[in-house]
Formats: C-alpha cells, structure tokens, sequence
C-alpha cells in the first residue's frame, strides 16, 4: 500500500496541490486500490473536493479504531482526474494534548516550538497521521506500508513513526526549504553563499528556527530523502544537512493540455480576447497595429526577486531602447500577473471597457441597420446611398461615445487600486525605469496585481485561455526549485524562458540540447550578474521580436511536442525509484 501524505489533498493553498492533482492520474493507474493519499479534514475545501466512500474491510477496520481513540477520519474519492482514494483527518487536539505534544518534539527531537497557529495545526496533523499509520500497520499486517511525504507541514509524522520503530517505510519530500526561499527573499547570491552558511544561525536571523529545525528533522527521519531539482538539491545538502538520495522532477498531466490541430485556433481565439482588453487599455489614449504587437507576460507569487519580476522590467527597458533603435516594426505589451492586496480596479479602467463596450453595441447597431435598410433598398431596384441608412439618432450617439472614449494621458500601468502603492517593488520598479506606456515607448507595460479569471470585467476569460492567446512566457527565476509556470507554457504550445537557478530550467539543459530551437530559452543567473543577464533576456526578446508569422507558429508547434517529455505517465518513474528505494531500506 502507498500513502501520500501533504496539507494540500483535497486543501488548494500551495503549489503542492498541483502536483499531487496533476499526478493522480498516473498514479491510480499504477497502484490502483493501493494508492490512498492522506490530508487534513479542512471541511470548508472539502465540501467542494471530496466525496465520502465506503472504504474497504481492512482500512475500515483501522479507521474504527481511530473514531474509538476519538480520532475522525473520513474515508472518500478526491473529486479530481484518477479519482484517487482519499483520508481526511481531523486534528483539533485539546490544550493539554498539544502541550503534550510539543514538550515530546523538545524531549525526542529537541524541537522547541512557540504558539503559532500553522505550526499547532501541523503538529496536531502529525499526531493524528502518526495514530492513523499506528493504526493501519496493526491492521493491514503483514503488508509493508509506504508513505511518502510532503513538506514539513506533512512530515511531522515521521519522527514519530521512525521512533515508534512502525514497519512503514517513509519517504520525506521538500520542495523548497523554508531557509532557501528566505534566504533567497532577502538578498541575492544564495548559491555562492551555500558553503559558508551556518543554517541555525540563519534560520535564527530570519526568526524561522523551529519549522526550520522540523524540516530538518522530517528530513533526517526518512529512509529515503527526495528534492524536486537539483538545484534544491544544493539547498538540501547544505541547509539540511542531508544530501537527496532521488530527485523527482514535477510533470503536468499533458492530455488536459492537448489541443492537437486546433493549437493555432486557439491561440489566435484567445489573442482576439486579449486584443479586446488592450484596445480598452491603450486605444482611448492612442492605438497601434495590433498584428504587429507581441504578447509577453510573467505570472507568480508576489516574489519579485525570487520570481525574476525585477529582470524581466530590466530587460524590458533594454528591449524598448533596442526596438526605437532597429528596424522591426513591433510593439510589446508586457503583462506581470501576480496577486497584491487591492482596493478595487481602478475607475479609469473599468470606465475605459464601458466605453468600449458602448462603442461596440453601438456600431453593431448601426451595421444591423445599414444591413436592412441596403437589402431594401437593393431588392427594390435601388442604388443605396450609404450616407442616408442610418439615423440621425445612432450617429449622434455614435459621435458622442467617440468623444467619450478620446482620452488624454497615458494608459496606466497598473490596472488595480494597490493597499500599499508607495511600498510596491515591481511597481517601484516601473517608475524606475520611466516604462510609463508613452505613445513612443514600443514595449508597454500592464501590472495586473490579481489572478485573471472569468469573473473579472476586464478579462472574462480563464488564465489558460490568457496563456494560449500570448505570444511567450517570460520566467527568469532567481530562486525556483521547479517552475511550473514554463511547463504549463509549453504544454499550451507557448514558447518560454526560465532561468538556470529554476529547477525546470536546470532539467531542460541537462536532458535537451536543442531546447532554444523548440522554444525553450534558459537565461544565464548562476555566473553572470543581474545586469548581464537582462542584457541576455532582452536579447532572446528581440530575438523572438524578430520571427515572422510562420517560423512563430512552428515554434508553438515545436514546444506543444515536446510537452510529452514532461508528462506524469513518464516522470512517475522517480516516484517508484524512491518507493523502491525506500522499501530496501525497511526491509
């Protein structure tokens, strides 16, 4: 039997959510009725992602036995692809039981914790997986159990299922050490620094020793140790003090991307959307050749060192002085999509799309006119005078709303009301830079500081949709252990650039060769400084400024065949290295 266990089964708050959705599929297929993952009881998540299901004679045997320890588990299916089998565990402990908790993490572990709501919660979880695994070892006896684990939050358990000596065989799982993405947050040059860091005292710097120390103890508890990348992999070594015995490299579930021979479609479907948002952004203050404009965009946390949001407005800068230089009749609009706490859209926005919609109702009420009145005028014999087909009424109505949307200034930067404006990094960034979106500036800018979706009125579209309609993915990440957002570019035949410091980049140049001919750029991070690699990033831009229509659409070509290669159905081959791995351990 295999459990997976994390805090995001059926729980969306991370990223981790998507890997284990994403590779359910592939995993059910393999396992079957042996695979189970196992999570948290979150009810206001789970009423939305899980169905509750009978579970078979042996497990329910072992969840008897916890709901008789006061324990609650519901047994069900994940409604997601594969169906898996799911475990959700209550873990409200009282007062007492938490104290006594933590004082055996201090007495066993040396693990001190302070009162903090995330870290009880995983505490608490701990206990309860720990009481489950008690539970179905006793249970499904003699089989050996293999329970992999996710990030601290879900590790906990561990050391209490290696002390209890449980004949489960455990694998442990980070997908980013919590010092790492501090260290990183915080100054630049984490990889060089590696070596000569003193991770207690860092982690006590940053004020994030006891989940520091938790990791570290999920990680030396494992039989079997695993990173996604191998760039973590360095983090691990020196951080956590135990080099990964397997990498797992992330995958996608490719087939909910295929689109076959319908890729140029869509792409070209979805650019028509993304030309309505521009034209209400930019065209009330000046328009320009929408076949000639380029859609680039970034997408992420709001990390912008880590996420390389601070390179990519650098290299824009450098791209716009490049284009008002060369020869190359295009535009860019460069779109950064990440989530800030917002007021609200800013009025000038929504009244440019309201605008713009008038303008639309307007002149397709003129044509449906113009339509009737000319086939009357046809049928009877008639010469038509366009100029007498419409009323006086829709083209004073037409004239006005024309007034109305001619506006002065330049289209703004940001599209949303920002609680904290002064202390805003990318938008600190942008002024800057003087990218400000003048009429002469060829590169725009758009910061969108919330998640595209179809509720919003400035889009109405998915952010898949939003994906699929652009022209290149820009993520020159300075600390990513995998980096989904490239992957999923090339799933959606969109061509990316990721960086070397990303653990998907990492894995691109150690597997293909080619990748900068099938629309795959990796900019240079780990030896060159950050001025140098814009000046690379602005280049690959240019680069693709420079592809005409054909050579793009055999390039999108070219990325959606090779999203195979990173597909779940082939990378789950790691997944059953470190089980296998973790199974001789025990044994």
């Amino acid at each position: 039997m295999l459990f997976e266990v994390a805090w995001e089964v059926c729980n969306q708050i991370g990223g981790i959510y998507q890997v284990l959705r994403s590779k359910a599929p592939a995993m059910v297929e393999q396992w079957n009725a042996r695979y189970c993952l196992v999570g948290p009881d979150n009810e206001h998540s789970a009423q939305v992602e899980f169905e509750a299901h009978r579970p078979p004679s042996a497990m329910a045997r072992a969840l008897e036995a916890l709901e008789q320890a006061g324990l609650t588990a519901r047994h069900g299916r994940w409604l997601i692809s594969g169906r898996p089998r799911v475990i959700l565990l209550g873990h409200h402990a009282s007062q007492d039981r938490l104290s006594e908790l933590k004082y055996q993490l201090w007495k066993d572990h040396a693990v001190e914790t302070p009162d903090d709501p995330l870290i009880d919660g995983a505490i608490m979880f701990a206990d309860a997986t720990y009481q489950l695994f008690a539970a179905l070892s006793q249970h499904y006896a003699p089989r050996l159990l293999i329970a992999h684990f996710h990030e601290w939050m879900g590790g906990m358990a561990i050391p209490l299922i290696r002390r209890a000596k449980l004949p489960v065989a455990t694998v442990f799982t980070t997908h980013a050490t919590i010092l790492g993405r501090y260290i990183a947050s915080s100054r630049s040059g984490l990889y060089d620094q590696l070596p000569y860091l003193n991770d207690a005292d860092e982690a006590r710097n940053l004020n994030i020793e006891p989940i520091h120390r938790l990791e570290r103890a999920c990680a030396h508890g494992a039989h079997i140790f695993t990173t996604v990348s191998e760039v973590t992999g360095e983090e691990c070594t020196h951080l956590l003090g135990r080099t990964p015995d397997v990498y797992l490299p992330n995958g996608l579930n490719v087939t909910r991307y295929e689109a076959l021979h319908q890729l140029q479609y869509l792409h070209k479907e979805n650019k028509e959307r993304i030309h309505r948002f521009i034209r209400g952004h930019f065209f009330p203050s000046y328009s320009f050749d929408l076949d000639k404009t380029r859609y680039f965009f970034t997408s992420g946390r709001y990390e912008p060192r880590n996420k390389g949001f601070d390179l990519c407005l650098e290299a824009c800068a450098r791209l716009n002085a490049e284009l008002k230089a060369s020869d190359l009749d295009t535009n860019v609009v460069f779109f950064i999509i990440t989530r800030r706490p917002t007021r609200q859209i800013i009025s000038e926005c929504l009244e440019r799309r309201a605008v713009l919609g008038e303008m639309r109702d307007t002149c397709r009420s003129i044509i449906e006119q113009v339509g009737e009145r000319f086939f009357e005028h046809a049928v009877a014999g008639q010469t038509p005078k366009l100029d007498g087909l419409v009323d006086e009424y829709w083209m004073l109505r037409l004239k006005r709303t024309i007034q109305a949307w001619r506006q002065g200034g330049d289209p703004p930067v940001v599209t949303h009301v920002l609680e904290d404006e002064a202390g805003d990094l990318v938008l600190g960034h942008v002024k800057h830079l003087h990218l400000f979106n003048a009429q002469h500036d060829r590169v725009k800018v758009v910061y969108h500081p919330d998640f595209i979706s179809t509720v919003s009125p400035l889009w109405k579209m998915e952010y898949e949709q939003f994906v699929r309609g652009c022209h290149l993915g820009v993520f020159p990440s300075a600390y990513e252990p995998w980096g989904y957002t490239p992957l999923e570019c090339i799933a959606s035949g969109i061509p990316a650039v990721t960086s070397d410091l990303a653990g998907f980049g990492r894995y691109v140049q150690r597997h293909f060769d080619d990748h900068d001919d099938w629309g795959m750029w990796i900019v240079d991070r780990r030896s060159r400084d950050f001025h140098d690699s814009a000046a690379q990033l602005a280049r690959i831009m240019l680069r693709f400024c420079g592809l005409d229509r054909r050579e793009r659409m055999k390039m999108r070509n070219a990325a959606e065949q090779h999203a195979g290669a990173f597909d779940w159905a082939d990378l789950v081959r790691f997944y059953n290295t470190a089980h296998e791995q973790a199974v001789a351990a025990v044994l």
